[in-house]
């Protein structure tokens, strides 16, 4: 299984998505700072994920949820 995850800087309001084949493992890497992108708002918690059957499906979903259309949809359902 791979998922879609969404995690929230504790101290900013900083929101990230991605994708992985293991959520609490990427977290961590998020975390410690490896993710160039992210190491500027750490600390992290784990808002939510999604489970999909493959990675091609997870990085699909990935690119919709960081699109407008996409963040209205988490806005309106899952946050």
């Amino acid at each position: 299984m791979w998922y879609v995850y969404l995690i929230k800087s504790i101290k900013f309001k900083y929101r990230y998505i991605g994708s992985s084949n293991d959520v609490y493992k990427r977290l961590e890497e998020h975390n410690k700072g490896i993710c160039k992108a992210s190491n500027p708002y750490k600390p992290f918690k784990l808002i939510s994920y999604i489970a999909v059957e493959d990675k091609n499906k997870a990085i699909e979903l990935e690119r919709y949820l960081k699109t407008g259309s996409g963040s209205a949809f988490l806005k309106k359902r899952i946050l």
